[in-house]
């Protein structure tokens, strides 16, 4: 709510990745909230969380969707990242407002439509065989067309993003070096831009990697409720722990250091034929 209130009241939310960051902060908002609410399920009525209800598919599915909303705007802003920095030499191509706006719409649609598949029939709810262990009545199936994909979007498109940034960084670096121009702006900004990835990175790793392997597992798990009862359900807790970790972290993150990295990438300069030009990225 913090990111989102003070987004909203600087000038700065017009720019195409500050619309992308408030998004993301709403989406963070939105997983946050969604996990409260199957909190107060549990506490209320643990069974129903253990054994599956009708009452646990809108929480779930909020709690889909949600995530799956913070996934797609990381990537999207890793993305914009790359766009921005890559394109910056090509007038013809700017990630413009319109650009992120449409990115946002279409997010939340996809996330919307995959989320609430179970609320549309796919769940297990009259089905005994390919039930959900860890997320009753989700059905194995759905998890796994879930998670897949979305996970290795998660991992890897933000780490090819990043590195390619790093990659041009050092390109340009190395061309104004030859030219006998100061690369100290550019060094400063490659170490930024590699630190920033990394802390990305990982925090994405640390979060999904344990949900992940939960739904590994109940993919490959024969036995049932009562026999896995309380170790499993245990380790359920801890990854829903580690997924509002990364609502947390995501604002220290893409916001704290926002300033910081706006302003190393700002004050970059381009080399443009024989002259040095300034570059807005």
């Amino acid at each position: 709510c913090i990111v989102i209130f003070t987004r909203m009241a600087t000038k700065d939310l017009h720019k195409p990745i500050s619309i992308l960051f408030c998004n993301l902060a709403f989406s963070d908002l939105f997983t946050s909230f969604s996990g409260f609410w199957i909190s107060m399920l549990f506490i209320t009525n643990p069974d129903i969380t253990i054994f599956g209800s009708k009452d646990m598919l809108a929480p779930y599915a909020l709690y889909t969707t949600s995530i799956l909303s913070t996934i797609y705007n990381l990537v999207s802003i890793g993305i914009e990242r790359y766009l921005a920095v890559a394109e910056s030499m090509r007038t013809r191509f700017r990630v413009a407002r319109n650009h992120s706006v449409a990115v946002v719409v279409i997010n939340w649609v996809l996330a919307f439509f995959l989320g609430c598949l179970p609320l549309m029939g796919w769940n297990c709810l009259r089905m005994e065989k390919n039930l959900s262990v860890l997320y009753s009545p989700f059905c194995v199936d759905y998890l796994i067309f879930i998670a897949i994909p979305n996970v290795v979007a998660a991992f890897f498109i933000p780490l090819f993003t990043y590195l390619r940034i790093i990659i041009i960084l050092r390109k340009r670096k190395l061309r104004m070096k030859a030219c006998g121009q100061a690369t100290g702006t550019y060094k400063s900004a490659e170490i930024q831009v590699a630190r920033t990835s990394i802390f990305i990175w990982l925090l994405a790793l640390i979060s999904y990697a344990p949900f992940f392997a939960g739904v590994i597992f109940d993919a490959t798990n024969h036995q049932c409720h009562t026999d896995l009862y309380p170790g499993v359900y245990i380790f359920r807790n801890c990854t829903a722990m580690l997924i509002t970790i990364n609502c947390l972290g995501n604002p220290i993150i893409y916001t704290l250091k926002a300033k910081t990295l706006g302003a190393k990438l700002k004050a970059l300069k381009c080399l443009s034929a024989n002259r040095v030009r300034a570059c807005t990225i």
